[in-house]
């Protein structure tokens, strides 16, 4: 596969099997980014599923914004076989609930079979994911997180987000509070001044809860923080074992049975 570009041919090999019958197609559907190093990134990712899944399913990759192929074109690409989508979201937000649901019911209703896996998150392997990268950072006693997450319109997003800003509070032992870059308040700066204001003379640490390297990534780092984290999928290098496992059970657990 090419990073930033999927090859959204068919592909049917009877050895690719499930209890006898063929392996739905993986379609890892992320949102896509005018970064080539995120687009990079993210791809590695792409490509380490399809390694992994080299004997038991075809994996193929689509955007749901920015970034070509569309949804409505792998999909249209993919008629001929069963599909299950993944979307390659940290949260089930607008473009899980609203976006992708709307992109697979035009096409069941044209006839191909899809399902919509889960989002990746929140999963105590993004914990485990999450506190490596503050640990890489340089994370001491004393330190305060912020977590900056993308941000979403879709109030479920936001529990989500709030909910792994817990679940890494109770792994590290550090106070975290949650902020986002966009469409969700509070925005990451504030929390970021906010939290100075709390705790006078302790340092910030704003862990990135972003895929990939990008422009949301280069606000996070601007919000004001001490330091702060890389994102989720390194700009080089192999992509996270925690988050290939993620992608690979969500696929395996919405399949057919």
């Amino acid at each position: 596969m090419t990073h930033g570009h999927a090859d959204v041919t068919p592909v049917f090999d009877p050895a690719r099997s499930v209890a006898g019958m063929a392996a739905p197609t993986l379609l890892a559907i992320s949102h896509g980014t005018s970064s080539p190093v995120g687009a990079g990134a993210v791809a590695t990712l792409v490509d380490a599923v399809a390694a992994r899944l080299a004997d038991e399913a075809p994996v193929h990759a689509g955007f749901v914004d920015v970034q070509q192929p569309d949804v409505a074109t792998c999909l249209d690409g993919l008629r001929q076989e069963s599909t299950v989508i993944v979307p390659l979201l940290l949260s089930a937000g607008f473009h899980v609930h609203v976006d992708l649901r709307h992109e697979i019911d035009d096409a069941v209703g044209a006839g191909i079979d899809v399902r919509l896996a889960g989002a990746l998150g929140p999963d105590r392997r993004l914990i485990d994911l999450l506190e490596r990268r503050l640990t890489e950072a340089g994370l001491a006693a004393g330190d305060v997180v912020v977590l900056a997450a993308a941000g979403s319109s879709d109030a479920r997003a936001v529990t989500d987000c709030e909910r792994t800003g817990e679940l890494l509070a109770d792994r590290t032992g550090h106070p975290v509070s949650v902020g986002y870059i966009a469409n969700a308040t509070p925005r990451v700066p504030d929390v970021v001044a906010s939290v100075r204001a709390e705790h006078p003379g302790a340092r910030v640490v704003t862990a990135s809860y972003l895929m990939a390297p990008g422009y949301f990534q280069t606000l996070a780092e601007k919000a004001g923080g001490d330091v702060t984290t890389d994102p989720l999928l390194p700009a080089d290098g192999e992509a996270p074992e925690e988050m290939v496992d993620i992608v690979i059970e969500r696929y395996r657990a919405t399949r057919p049975a």
